[in-house]
């Protein structure tokens, strides 16, 4: 888990988004699960390590897929911006832990593990199974389990694919898709947000820009907030009242550099006014003008 997991509410932790993305990743659109058939559950599992200490780890998202009261399968999301190289080892723990619940239940139904990587500068180049990290001696190759990780790169998928999204998600995969081609890339998607919070919330921790995280600050703001190009125009909007403000500032610089070189004020006096040190106003009145 981590920064990268969120603590609050995860997006795809609404069931309307954990099926879609379920429907388009694993059965190429056809929807098979529906929101309803889906319920939270238990993500935390205990494990002791070699330090004899009892300790934690937690799924980012676990849900079971049910058919009635009847369970099918539990599906796990994993959130990921960089390769990780031992996340064979972390879905094989995450796996285990989820199998050996059930131990006690007449029925064991199977485990998937699903990572989603967000990462738009490299492509996940690191182990995809867990035979691939290990050294194994001769004539053991056959006798050693093995765990695959299923990883979603989503800034790599198909157009053809991400246009099957039916849910926010589908504006979450084209925004990384489009900045993975293009850094500069200004959001015009006109679909309605309709998890807006949470939408803002993953694009600022996933891609790392956290003026999407600002854009909510004000209540008020999130009526007007309803899809990536308001959201685009909120960001040129923040951007043009922080370049207004830094010019007032720099005016205000000069206004005192001058009064203070004619002698009309004290450095002293000019340096409070700006709420800086004489030192630092010391450098504006050499002709060095740092950000105020």
């Amino acid at each position: 888990m981590g920064e990268k997991d969120i603590s609050e509410k995860l997006l795809a932790d609404y069931e309307d988004v954990f099926a879609d993305i379920v429907n388009v990743l694993l059965f190429h659109g056809e929807k098979r699960v529906i929101p309803s058939s889906l319920q939270s559950t238990k993500n935390r599992s205990h494990y002791k390590a070699d330090d004899s200490k009892l300790h934690e780890q937690e799924r980012d998202i676990l849900k079971a897929w049910t058919d009635g009261h009847i369970q099918i399968a539990l599906i796990g999301l994993e959130n990921q911006t960089t390769p990780d190289t031992k996340m064979p080892v972390r879905i094989f723990g995450y796996e285990g832990a989820n199998y050996r619940s059930q131990l006690n239940n007449q029925t064991i139904i199977p485990v998937i593990s699903l990572v989603l990587y967000f990462g738009t500068e490299t492509r996940w180049h690191k182990p995809r199974n867990l035979k691939a990290l290990l050294n194994i001696p001769e004539g053991l190759e056959d006798y050693i389990n093995d765990c695959h990780v299923h990883v979603f790169e989503i800034a790599w998928l198909p157009d053809e694919q991400i246009n099957q999204f039916e849910s926010d998600f589908g504006i979450v995969a084209r925004y990384f898709s489009e900045l993975r081609k293009n850094k500069n890339y200004v959001p015009d998607d006109t679909r309605t947000i309709q998890h807006v919070d949470e939408v803002l919330k993953l694009l600022a921790v996933m891609s790392g820009d956290h003026r999407y995280e600002k854009i909510l600050a004000p209540a008020e703001s999130k009526k007007e907030v309803t899809t990536m190009y308001s959201v685009a125009q909120r960001l040129e909007e923040q951007g043009l009242k922080k370049g207004i403000e830094r010019g007032r500032a720099q005016e205000r610089i000069e206004l005192l550099v001058s009064l203070c070189k004619s002698g009309h004020i004290s450095i002293d006096i000019a340096a409070a006014e700006m709420h800086v040190s004489k030192e630092k106003f010391q450098k504006y009145l050499d002709g060095e003008i740092p950000e105020p």
